[in-house]
């Protein structure tokens, strides 16, 4: 089903004196408009409910464009109820790992290699049975992976220490973010939501570089006081399909990692399709296998939209 936002200006003048001026102001039209019926003066009064407004005197709405565009979450629109093909849809969010996959430009890729093929194995096998046996050796940094805590901290929980509670069906809030002007995501992205107990998922769109030498330069990344924010917000993980969840080129801090692996957050990084998903509503999962004394590991990330 089309999605539509509305592009304006605006000027609101309150009761009690004072106004508010919003210049290339966007937002979201609710699924149940039709785009044609939205003039000024509905768009008007979405645009107060979604700045929770009070003592509105006036609002004068100029430059009004509505366009085709995938929704981002604005408050106080209820989203279009999804087509009932979709009611359960299952997105699939993770790089596929194969032999010399480049996940991080200068890390070890993966190989695999046959310990037993399946030629070998007739020979132990009735007639007509066989098998195939590899062996891959690969970074735990490979692919679409999830951060525990260990990974940072020599004293933090481990893959084999998470709760599956923490991992399945996380209530996601994806926050799209393809056109925003600056590389760093601040804490005030976020502020319009509550994000308390959910799994914040950071669209850049950057994915679309992933595998070539692009990936590694320039990538969107979480600051120090977004990270803090999500922290104090009490999420449950953070998810981004960017080369990393914090700055590389800013030196050997990484303060995005530790303030969240400290506060046992999970951090999973390198997805990949977040564009498939809504704001909100979208169940996530990201899964990686019980191992002792490891920190990093793949995961199959997948969401599903109910």
């Amino acid at each position: 089903m089309p999605q539509y936002r509305a592009h304006c200006d605006a000027r609101i003048e309150f009761v009690n004196g004072g106004s508010l001026v919003a210049e290339g102001f966007r937002l979201d039209l609710p699924g149940d408009l039709p785009p044609e019926s939205a003039d000024e003066s509905v768009v008007g009064r979405l645009l107060v409910r979604h700045l929770g407004l009070a003592l509105v005197d006036s609002i004068d709405v100029s430059n009004l464009a509505i366009v085709e565009e995938r929704h981002r979450g604005s408050r106080g629109i209820e989203p279009a109820a999804p087509a009932a093909d979709q009611r359960g849809r299952l997105v699939d969010l993770g790089h596929t790992i194969r032999d010399g996959l480049v996940t991080y430009p200068g890390l070890p890729e993966p190989t695999i290699t046959p310990h037993l093929s399946r030629a070998d194995s007739r020979s132990r096998y009735a007639p007509g049975t066989e098998f195939a046996l590899d062996t891959i050796t690969m970074l735990g940094n490979t692919g679409t992976y999830l951060d525990s805590p260990f990974h940072r901290y020599e004293g933090g929980t481990d893959l084999a220490g998470l709760t599956l509670e923490t991992l399945v069906d996380q209530r996601a809030e994806v926050f799209h973010l393809t056109d925003a002007s600056a590389r760093g995501i601040r804490a005030s992205v976020f502020l319009d939501r509550d994000v308390a107990g959910r799994a914040v998922l950071l669209h850049t769109g950057w994915d679309r570089h992933f595998g070539a030498p692009a990936y590694a330069h320039g990538a969107p990344f979480l600051t120090e006081d977004g990270a803090a924010y999500l922290v104090e917000q009490g999420v449950t993980l953070v998810g981004i399909d960017s080369l990393n969840i914090d700055d590389t080129e800013s030196g050997g801090t990484r303060p995005a990692h530790s303030l969240l692996l400290d506060a046992g957050i999970h951090v999973v990084e390198h997805l990949t399709g977040l564009d498939a998903l809504p704001p909100s509503g979208a169940l996530f999962t990201a899964v990686p296998p019980r191992v002792v004394g490891f920190g990093t590991f793949p995961v199959r990330a997948y969401a599903r939209v109910m």
